[in-house]
């Protein structure tokens, strides 16, 4: 299945925000990548700040061109703001709900358990990362995984809940109850600029 497989800390240096986790690497060397990082002082056009932005949005959610356009296209088929819609989109995605549970520590991670067949959706195994959650699926570990001792201390390290989740950490399992809303999501990606960009 196609991903990313670069140097991920370039990429987080490119846009100097830790988009794959803590790093670091921004901290040694904040400067972009490059033999002339140090000395980009060039203002960047209305073009190349669009196309950064859904650059960023795709690398943070793990995804390439084409499933990326997709996605957009549905977001712009379906009633509301745009933009607003496409982030839902890819929240609802599967590996990124298995991440926001904290069954994987990243969205790499979480990309792998469900590739592996490790994830149950209402009670049926699904392999497939980008798999769209309604809302109501209820998402587990399977029965005969619970027992890898790398689900439990990914679940105990992570903490964090957000309103469109409900989680059980002990039994590994929770339920996607609804589409997010844009101020409960928060990655801080423009997605303006990416409907701009795909307007033209």
């Amino acid at each position: 299945m196609a991903r990313y497989r670069g140097p991920k800390q370039k990429i987080a240096r490119r846009f100097k925000e830790p988009l794959f986790g803590p790093s670091k690497a921004l901290e040694r060397k904040p400067n972009p990548p490059g033999q002339h990082g140090r000395s980009r002082r060039r203002r960047e056009s209305e073009y190349a700040t669009q196309l950064k932005e859904k650059q960023k949005a795709k690398h943070i959610y793990g995804i390439l061109e084409r499933q990326f356009r997709n996605l957009f296209e549905k977001a712009a088929r379906k009633k509301g703001v745009t933009g607003e819609n496409l982030l839902r989109f890819l929240e609802a995605r599967l590996d990124n709900v298995v991440y926001r549970f904290g069954i994987g520590a990243t969205r790499r991670q979480a990309r792998q358990f469900v590739n592996h067949g490790h994830i149950l959706v209402n009670g049926r195994l699904v392999s497939i990362p980008s798999y769209q959650l309604r809302p109501g699926d209820v998402v587990a570990v399977r029965p005969k995984s619970r027992g890898v001792t790398v689900f439990r201390e990914n679940v105990k390290r992570h903490r964090r809940s957000f309103p469109w989740l409900e989680v059980d950490r002990k039994r590994l399992t929770g339920k996607f109850l609804d589409y997010p809303g844009r101020e409960d999501i928060p990655e801080t990606i423009k997605e303006q600029f990416i409907v701009e960009l795909y307007s033209k």
